[in-house]
């Protein structure tokens, strides 16, 4: 019944599609990578002029497990310190503390959280978060969906189709060609998202280590901070206010959009091939296509993919639109939009999945993409005219222009008479008679 009386599908209808995210997307995958990330600052404060807090290496075993064995239970009393500090990083402070304490490691509480601010934890957790949900979930399912189109197209690459230009019947095509340009176009964008770093924000109050230079003046903190968001996987930004700059956040869920759009293209294409039945679909027995019109069976995958494309390209467009606007050296408006980024990650999932779905219940209909192209002999013009005007023919394309603009059709009689009263030679006649819609697709390497 939760799932039931969830707000949003993602928690709701669509949990089990997308579960996978709440360990990235979650409150309690917010809390973890927070104390992740206080805990790898605390032992790395040992390499400061801080000093050695005189570890062993059963304390430095214990402490580091209070981030890497986060619990369920380690989350509800981080909220229970929240319900009386009404502060959630300040909470997870307490909550370290209350670790230690406990450990008999009272001795370094308060270097938990030293000089720092809310925003140097939030604005590296947030970047680690989204860094890891993207290789470990959403990368591999965007290869296997760039694969499943690259391996279906190459074993189509044989199947002569007609092509449409603004709609219209034109030059021939192959349909394995045709999916094999959304492949591609999508592992371009996947390349380039490969040069978008990760970076976090690192500095204190201002970004300035205001309050690391004052306790330890002579020290290059920023250096040392350099080294530590390194350490854990990030590029530090140097210069900041007291939030990261999200430039970078912008341009990855801008490469996110651009994929999506090319996925919606993809969408549509699948969805008016269905509509002119080269591919038919897999029916399975008791499903229902319409509760009004029992014969019909629907491309809904592809409609649904479509439609969670969109939502999640609204929201990564309002993110990377929103996140580097912020007046001064810092407002709020950023913290609660944070908190939803889990959102477009889950609808572009979705989406990804019913395109796997979808493209696993396509079935080629080649009789019916050959006899399509059979009937429209009518873009064989393009191939004659071009062969006259290689020999030099006067008004060549306005000779085929006469014959057959407007037309819906052209027999291949009417081209073979056409053809029979050119003045040209036997041999171009012959080349010209040879001419076939089926074997007229260029080069589709």
């Amino acid at each position: 019944m939760s799932q039931l009386k969830a707000v949003s599908p993602i928690d709701g209808r669509y949990f089990k599609q997308t579960e996978a995210l709440s360990q990235y997307f979650s409150e309690h995958a917010l809390f973890r990578y927070r104390v992740w990330v206080e805990i790898r600052y605390l032992l790395a404060l040992q390499d400061s002029p801080v000093g050695s807090f005189n570890l062993s290496e059963e304390d430095i075993r214990f402490i580091r497990n209070i981030g890497d064995q986060f619990s369920d239970a380690d989350s509800l009393r981080i909220k229970e310190l929240e319900a009386v500090t009404n502060h959630d990083i300040k909470s997870v402070e307490y909550f370290i503390k209350e670790k230690l304490d406990a450990a008999g490691l009272s001795s370094i509480r308060e270097w938990v959280h030293f000089g720092l601010t809310s925003q140097d934890i939030n604005n590296t957790a947030f970047p680690l978060m989204i860094k890891d949900a993207w290789n470990d979930v959403l990368l591999p399912a965007m290869t296997e969906v760039v694969k499943m189109v690259e391996s279906t197209g190459k074993a189509l690459i044989h199947i002569p189709m007609l092509s449409r230009t603004h709609g219209q019947p034109a030059s021939p095509t192959t349909l394995g060609k045709e999916l094999l340009v959304f492949s591609e176009r999508l592992e371009e964008q996947l390349m380039l998202m490969k040069h978008i770093p990760w970076q976090g924000k690192f500095g204190g109050a201002v970004g300035n280590m205001n309050a690391h230079h004052v306790a330890f003046g002579r020290f290059d903190w920023h250096a040392w901070a350099d080294g530590f968001l390194d350490s854990i996987g990030l590029k530090r930004q140097r210069r900041t206010t007291q939030i990261e700059h999200y430039d970078m956040l912008a341009a990855h869920f801008q490469a996110l959009t651009r994929i999506n759009t090319i996925l919606t293209d993809l969408c549509r294409d699948i969805w008016t091939y269905i509509s002119y039945e080269y591919f038919t679909q897999k029916m399975k027995k008791d499903e229902v296509g319409s509760s009004a019109m029992p014969h019909k069976v629907n491309p809904i995958d592809f409609e649904n993919a479509e439609g969670n494309l969109g939502l999640a390209n609204a929201l990564y467009n309002f993110l990377a639109g929103k996140l580097p606007v912020s007046r001064l050296q810092r407002d709020l408006t950023d913290s609660t939009v944070l908190r939803n980024i889990g959102v477009p990650y889950a609808h572009t999932l979705l989406a990804l999945k019913s395109i796997q779905k979808g493209w696993s219940k396509l079935i080629v209909n080649e009789n019916r993409i050959r006899e399509e192209l059979e009937n429209n002999s009518i873009v064989l013009a393009e191939a004659i005219q071009t062969i006259l005007r290689r020999e030099h023919y006067e008004g060549a394309y306005e000779v085929l222009k006469s014959l057959t603009r407007g037309k819906t059709a052209i027999s291949r009689e009417d081209l073979a008479h056409f053809v029979d009263e050119l003045d040209v030679s036997e041999q171009i006649k012959d080349e010209l008679r040879r001419l076939n819609v089926t074997t007229y697709i260029g080069d589709v390497r």
